[in-house]
């Protein structure tokens, strides 16, 4: 295979973003071939643009022999559907985030994306950035010891009401499935989980439409119980202005703190857990070492992942985010709207996965904003606001 012919599902804003990248040949090995969307005004646009056939129907473009594999930039609901009749057509799948809206169509797609044997990655393209890479090899190398405690303030989500006004499938729980949770923090809720590993309970408060006219959270306080005993804290919203992004993680050897573009690594020379004990004084101070990195460039972001994703389809190389991982942080904001919708009640992991798909479907019959927004075309490429922001 000379080059990985790709087409793209969906050609808004991200689907537009990655249109650009790949024809302007800043993804090596990567080339765009063909473009699919239902809108037809968004079909005469990029054909003018791009050069490429666009089809509306994606059925169509996977059987049109045109493709090796396809980007999917849709509505969140119609990802699993879209991405497993890619994998029956023989391509391989990069996903935008989330995985799905429920952790029962990602589980389907799983296993469909594995019956396949093609190449199956997620849009997590924030794992790019240097300081969260080096903060998984510390908690996860063991480095920090024993893990006590998380805490994550990731508050710089900001987003103005026309921003929700810019499509009408989104801020719905129809046709986003979600608010914050499901939009933004998927990244965060994937690098916490891909740090710290994965909670065994999850208490939430997801509070609907409490800064914009939306029928979706824009706001909510995550609590998690670890198996070990250890808690975390994810605070997140889209309605504070200025935000911040800090990540805390206390474990018996010291801790790391991320904030501002540095990661600030206390290193204790005793286990805290001996020197409790050992220590004669009432209160002591441990020895320790202190060490800080600094993000020395800005993370590939979105390219990185598409450059990665194609060198694993040509050259075998091992992808920075697998799709199938992309089922744990939807577990979690899954777990926190079941918890958030019956009295904040603690939601064990594995959750009852009928009962949070029934409850969803309740809501998307409600809505009632439906039809009041506006399509917008896209017309450039990321933007900033996609990346690690401190």
């Amino acid at each position: 295979m000379k080059a990985l012919r790709t087409g793209i599902v969906g050609v808004g804003n991200m689907g537009f973003a990655h249109a650009l990248c790949i024809s302007d040949g800043r993804v090596d090995g990567m080339c765009l071939s063909a473009l699919c969307d239902i809108n037809e005004a968004k079909c005469s646009t990029v054909s003018e643009k791009f050069k490429v056939p666009v089809f509306k129907n994606f059925e169509d473009m996977f059987s049109s022999g045109l493709l090796d594999a396809v980007i999917i930039a849709v509505p969140h609901p119609l990802h699993a559907v879209i991405a497993e009749s890619a994998f029956r057509h023989g391509l391989h799948v990069m996903l935008e985030k989330p995985e799905d809206v429920t952790i029962t169509a990602a589980r389907r797609l799983n296993e469909t994306a594995k019956s396949s044997g093609k190449v199956f990655g997620i849009m997590f393209n924030q794992r790019t950035n240097g300081l969260f890479a080096r903060a998984r090899d510390i908690v996860r190398g063991g480095k920090l010891g024993e893990l006590k405690r998380t805490v994550w303030i990731v508050t710089n989500w900001y987003r103005t009401q026309s921003y929700y006004d810019s499509g009408d499938w989104r801020a719905t729980w129809s046709g986003e499935g979600g608010g914050v949770l499901l939009n933004q923090a998927p990244h965060n809720l994937d690098l916490w989980q891909w740090i710290c590993g994965m909670p065994k309970s999850v208490t939430a408060f997801c509070d609907v439409a409490k800064y914009h006219n939306i029928e979706v959270e824009d706001d909510a306080a995550i609590f998690t119980r670890y198996e070990n005993g250890a808690v975390g804290t994810f605070i997140t919203t889209t309605g504070e202005f200025p935000g911040t992004n800090r990540l805390e993680i206390s474990g018996s050897l010291g801790k790391i703190v991320l904030e501002d573009g540095k990661l600030k690594w206390w290193r204790l020379k005793t286990d805290e857990r001996e020197f409790r004990f050992s220590c004669g004084g009432g209160t002591g101070d441990i020895p320790l070492e202190y060490e800080e990195f600094t993000q020395s460039e800005p993370e590939s972001g979105h390219r990185g992942i598409l450059q990665n994703f194609t060198n694993a389809v040509l050259n075998g190389d091992s992808l920075i985010a697998e799709g199938y991982e992309g089922i744990n942080e939807l577990s979690i904001s899954n777990a926190a709207y079941l918890s958030s919708w019956d009295g904040n009640r603690e939601i064990q992991l594995p959750f009852d996965e009928a009962e949070f798909d029934s409850k969803l479907r309740l809501l998307a019959g409600k809505d009632s904003l439906k039809g009041n927004n506006k399509s917008v075309q896209s017309a450039g490429g990321y933007k900033k606001r996609w990346q690690v922001r401190w």
